[in-house]
This record gives structure tokens, C-alpha cells and sequence, in this order.
């Protein structure tokens, strides 16, 4: 099991786009193999910081999701929406890696 925490600060203007962007990349990653549960939330500080929460059956499916045609369109809207760097940590039962 690994867990993916992809934590995103977005330009207030671009929010909603930003999220709507999100639901088409959530379903579409939801049935990919190996993906358990997929998950998008907001701060209840920052209504302009959003975390993505992920669960997979292993490693092994990190590198086939970023690829996929719906990340990659995701990626082209959402680079343009962030004010700040995303900051990914994946987590497993071993360690925290942070990229």
C-alpha cells in the first residue's frame, strides 16, 4: 500500500477551473488499476489550498497514472491555476519520501 499527498495552493481566480479540471481527472483516475481511493479536499483555513489524498495498491502504479492521458490534460490546466509549488509527499508503511 502507498499513500500520496499532493497538497496545491491555487490562484483565487483560477479556483474553480482548477476544480473543475479535478473531477474529470478523479473519475477517470478512480478506475485505474491500483487505484484504492482518490480524493480531492479543501483546507478549512485556506479555501485556495487543496490536498489531494491517494491511495494505491503499490508504487508500481505512481509512474502509469502520471502518464495518463487524464493526468497529463489535468496537468496543462492545473499549472497555470497554482500560486505556489505543489509539495507531493508519498507515503508508506516504511518511510515518507518528499519530492
Amino acid at each position: 500500500m502507498v499513500y500520496v499527498i499532493a497538497t496545491l495552493t491555487v490562484k483565487p481566480e483560477m479556483r474553480a477551473e482548477l476544480i473543475a479540471a479535478a473531477r474529470e481527472a478523479i473519475s477517470a483516475t478512480r478506475k485505474e488499476e491500483g487505484c484504492v481511493a482518490y480524493d480531492l479536499h479543501e483546507s478549512v483555513d485556506d479555501s485556495n489550498k487543496l490536498v489531494f489524498v491517494e491511495e494505491w495498491d503499490s508504487a508500481d502504479c505512481l509512474p502509469v497514472h502520471s502518464k495518463s492521458d487524464h493526468m497529463r490534460a489535468f496537468g496543462r490546466i492545473a499549472v497555470k491555476c497554482f500560486s505556489a509549488p505543489v509539495k507531493v509527499e508519498i507515503i508508506t508503511p516504511e518511510k515518507v519520501e518528499k519530492r
